[in-house]
């Protein structure tokens, strides 16, 4: 049987000399890979308490919404900022060079809600903290913030300090 790192293409030198890519398209091209995704990250929330699971755009909504299906939860969108047509909270964060603006609707997470943010990777961690960050001024509980890769010579662990962070496959470097 294969393993979700069987799916991941690993693309030397992209987009500079030194980074090892790598690629979830090759889990999402392939209907087992895909499956296998879901089911892991669906284990590393055995007896977590979850009433919510909220995905980050673009590809947290791809392993997010099925996610939720699967375990029979609703799914709250994290977007870009513009992107949601309601009334909406917004946080600006760092990127590595600038940065970028998420925002949620006002009615997404409801106060006391537990929810679990579901990104496809985690690297410096500046993102998924800035949506767990909107998440709880909406009054919502930060259950676990679950990935399919993690970066760990990125350090996003370090960011994150305080929440329950957990990934399907770990990489050293960057």
């Amino acid at each position: 049987m294969k393993k979700l790192e069987d799916y991941v293409i690993t693309i030397p030198d992209f987009p500079e000399e030194g980074i090892l890519f790598r690629d979830v398209t090759g889990i999402l091209q392939s209907a087992e890979g895909f499956k296998l995704a879901i089911d892991e990250l669906a284990k590393l929330l055995e007896g977590v308490e979850c009433d919510v699971i909220a995905g980050t755009e673009s590809r947290g909504f791809i392993f997010g919404a099925p996610l939720a299906y699967k375990l029979g939860k609703p799914f709250a969108l994290l977007r870009k900022k513009g992107k949601l047509p309601r009334e909406t909270i917004s946080k600006e964060y760092d990127l590595e060079y600038g940065t970028a603006e998420i925002e949620i609707h006002k009615d997404a997470i409801k106060p006391g809600e537990k929810v679990v943010m579901v990104d496809d990777l985690i690297a410096t961690g500046g993102t998924i903290k800035a949506c767990c960050e909107l998440v709880e001024e909406l009054g919502g509980v930060i259950s676990k913030a679950l990935f399919v890769i993690e970066l760990k010579g990125l350090n996003g662990r370090e960011a994150l300090k305080g929440y329950d962070v957990a990934s399907v496959i770990a990489y050293d470097g960057k």
